[in-house]
């Protein structure tokens, strides 16, 4: 696969995560997760973060790195 093609999917991924996560806050009615009083047991929150930081190593795990 090139590395577009990689690239790609993890921005796909992203993309979906973030529509669930901004559906969800419109259910809600907040503007933030942090707003929510579901934000600590939220699975739709969890997999948002875990998609952005698939999407920036690419799935190489390891820590963030600032």
């Amino acid at each position: 696969m090139s590395q577009t093609g990689v690239n790609d999917r993890w921005k796909e991924a992203l993309d979906r995560q973030l529509e669930r996560l901004q559906e969800c806050q419109e259910e809600q009615k907040v503007r933030s997760c942090l707003a929510c009083p579901k934000i600590l047991e939220c699975s739709i929150r969890t997999e948002y973060v875990n998609a952005v930081y698939e999407s920036m190593n690419k799935g190489q795990g390891g820590g963030f790195e600032f």
